[in-house]
């Protein structure tokens, strides 16, 4: 379908990374309206109120923009799996991990500029236990330290997640882990597990540094037990995904997969609390159009 000339629908999170997705709305509109692109915003009142939204937007014929952080873009993209309209987004939250992989700009006029060209790629979305989302799943010292992030008020920005990773080892235990992939099973004590679609979550750690979008498969990355010592003075390379080299991470492959653990943990993905375990995965193949940044020369 064509996008152009169609109005855009801003659905702006009012408190995503304390309120960053308002005070950007003005530049957006300032840019949206010097371009002469019909549009219209509202907040949001959490996520499925956001859904809701997006999916009435799709309805009126707009293209729905979300202006916020991951947890945002992913429920609503993952509610308009399947449909024809793109997803629009403007990068307003704390880690914009998605927005950063598709190389949207995190300013509002790069943002808007985006908007206005038109260009649209398919990408895969990821389903666990029947709820979808667009980057990575984690389970265990990730989810951990995602839900102590998402509790701390009192650091801005994504500083949050590296003060979570921190704090999250006080009292970490290992945990065993078992994931079955057809009729084969892998067991593991240890740190993690993350099953990835995009390559980066919080704030531009690359856990999945050779996850694609629009591969039909996860990257699934375990981190196996070692000491904390060793574990935490590793941290640092996962901004670079050079992680990947230590011989306790092991990365393969898979359309699907079940997950479970020796004991609760949350299930967290696109920064938000997803589900819970036993879990199961699958990709939906290129089943979201989203509008991304031209192609350089």
């Amino acid at each position: 379908m064509t996008v152009e000339g169609m109005p855009l629908a801003l659905l702006v999170n009012p408190h995503s990374a304390h309120g960053r997705a308002l005070k950007l709305l003005p530049k957006v509109e300032q840019e949206l309206d010097a371009r002469r692109i019909p549009f219209r915003a509202e907040r949001t009142h959490g996520l499925e109120d956001g859904v809701e939204r997006a999916l009435r937007a799709i309805d009126a014929g707009e293209i729905p923009v979300v202006c916020g952080g991951d947890g945002l873009v992913g429920a609503i993209g993952g509610a308009m799996a399947g449909a024809e309209t793109p997803l629009g987004i403007i990068p307003g939250g704390r880690g914009n991990d998605l927005a950063r992989v598709l190389g949207i700009p995190d300013d509002p006029v790069g943002a808007v500029e985006v908007l206005a060209a038109g260009q649209t790629r398919q990408i895969d979305v990821g389903e666990a236990n029947g709820k979808r989302f667009l980057g990575i799943v984690s389970v265990g010292f990730d989810s951990e330290a995602n839900r102590i992030a998402n509790e701390t008020s009192f650091i801005r920005g994504n500083l949050v997640y590296a003060y979570a990773a921190l704090r999250t080892p006080l009292t970490w235990k290992p945990g065993r882990f078992t994931l079955r992939v057809d009729n084969e099973r892998y067991r593991f004590s240890g740190y993690s597990v993350s099953v990835a679609n995009n390559r980066a979550f919080g704030g531009g750690m690359y856990i999945a540094p050779g996850a694609e979008l629009d591969d039909g498969e996860f990257d699934i990355v375990t981190v196996g037990e070692g000491g904390k010592l060793h574990f935490l003075s590793n941290l640092p390379k996962v901004f670079k995904g050079t992680h990947v080299e230590e011989d306790e991470v092991q990365v393969f492959r898979a359309p699907h997969l079940e997950l479970s653990a020796s004991r609760p943990f949350p299930v967290y993905a696109d920064g938000e609390s997803l589900t819970e375990l036993p879990a199961r995965l699958r990709i939906l193949p290129r089943a979201l159009s989203v509008l991304v940044p031209e192609p350089g020369p």
